[in-house]
C-alpha cells in the first residue's frame, strides 16, 4: 500500500498543483475594484494603453483616460455585485467574463489580461449593457 502511494497517487497530487498553478485565476483585486466600483485599484491593473468599451466609448486609450471612462461609468452606475461566470486562457493570456450588478441595471463585462513580466495587464475591458 505504501509503495501505491509513493508511485502513483504521491505524483498524480504533485501533477495536479503544478497544473492548477500554471492556470492562474484573475486577480482577487481586480474582481473586487468590479464589486465595489473602484477605478482606481481597478486601473492599476490597465496596460499603458487598453481597448476599452464602455456603453458609447470604444477606442484604445492611455491608462489616465481610460480610469477617467471607468470612473466616470460608476458614478453613473454604482455597482451592487459582480461575478465572473466564464474564464479561461493560456499561459500567459487569461479571460473573464462576469455580470455587474448595478443600481441602474445589469451589465455584461468582458477583460483580457496578459501577462508582462511578473504582473497581469488588462489590454481590453469591455462593458456592455445586457
Amino acid at each position: 500500500m505504501k509503495n501505491l502511494w509513493i508511485k502513483t497517487i504521491i505524483p498524480a497530487f504533485v501533477f495536479c498543483l503544478i497544473s492548477l498553478a500554471g492556470t492562474a485565476q484573475v486577480p482577487e483585486e481586480v474582481i473586487v475594484s468590479l464589486k465595489t466600483g473602484n477605478a482606481s485599484t481597478l486601473s492599476n491593473y490597465f496596460n499603458d494603453n487598453i481597448e476599452l468599451v464602455v456603453l458609447d466609448k470604444d477606442d484604445v486609450y492611455s491608462k489616465d483616460q481610460a480610469r477617467q471612462i471607468v470612473s466616470s461609468f460608476f458614478s453613473a452606475n454604482s455597482p451592487q455585485r459582480f461575478s465572473i461566470i466564464h474564464q479561461g486562457g493560456k499561459e500567459g493570456a487569461r479571460y473573464a467574463i462576469g455580470n455587474l450588478s448595478t443600481k441602474t441595471g445589469v451589465f455584461r463585462v468582458y477583460f483580457l489580461l496578459k501577462e508582462k513580466g511578473a504582473k497581469a495587464y488588462i489590454h481590453q475591458l469591455r462593458i456592455e449593457k445586457q
